[in-house]
């Protein structure tokens, strides 16, 4: 299968995975920035339900407003969970209204939505954002990456030999950097660059374990494969 042939989540899906796994957030109005740390959850519509911060600027704020919501910007830094040269994989941008949802709570409508990822930006849609569904590996992702670089010489190393030849004999490094229910991403890092390549799974994983079975079945290829040379261990 070919890169350009292999399924990969759309920018609707990535920026509710981003949702789904975020546990932070920046809030922008046009009084006050806020970071906000284990302090929100998302819904089956992508609204973004807030517990009030405790210094209580965003509900001053909105206690002021002249019909009662503030227009307001929401910001996401998706890093990978592993050490890997530039560790941003994506940033998302909402905007929208922000208004009160009880005495202890605010509420965040999005209204427009921006994905930066890969050095390309999508616009996404409110109703295209609102009618998609996170990965299913979104919650489980960093804990699985970590695992899989944990054990980098019995499952990255073997799976590098899947790569196109010239990023196995370029590389100086290989990190896993991303996966989802299509596949696992691996970045090989050279000194002074990097390049990213999906590894597709044979078919979309359903949940954590079918992944592992996805990546058993990859490591079966990889390690049916000649090596090419070995490749560097992590220092």
């Amino acid at each position: 299968m070919s890169a350009a042939s292999c399924p990969e989540p759309t920018p609707a899906e990535r920026a509710r995975s981003v949702l789904a796994a975020a546990d932070s957030l920046t809030v922008t109005t046009h009084g006050h920035r806020v970071e906000l740390i284990g302090l929100h959850t998302v819904d089956t519509a992508a609204r973004l339900l807030l517990n009030n911060p405790p210094d209580g600027h965003l509900a001053a704020e909105l206690a002021m407003a002249p019909r009662g919501d503030l227009t307001a910007l929401v910001e996401f830094t998706d890093v990978a969970p592993v050490a890997v040269r530039e560790r941003v994989r994506a940033r998302l941008t909402l905007g929208g209204p922000l208004t009160v949802l009880g005495p202890k709570a605010l509420v965040f409508h999005p209204a427009r939505a921006v994905l930066t990822e890969d050095g390309r930006t999508a616009v996404i849609g409110v109703d295209e954002l609102a009618h998609s569904s996170p990965d299913p590996l979104a919650t489980h992702e960093a804990e699985m990456l970590a695992r899989l670089d944990a054990a980098h010489a019995d499952t990255v190393a073997p799976l590098a030999r899947l790569l196109p030849a010239k990023q196995q004999l370029g590389a100086c490094e290989v990190r896993p950097l991303r996966l989802d229910r299509h596949g696992l991403v691996l970045r090989s890092q050279r000194p002074d660059s990097h390049h990213d390549t999906r590894l597709p799974f044979a078919t979309a994983a359903t949940h954590p374990g079918d992944a592992v079975r996805q990546i058993h079945i990859l490591l079966a290829r990889a390690t049916a494969r000649p090596r090419r040379r070995r490749l560097p261990t992590r220092s």
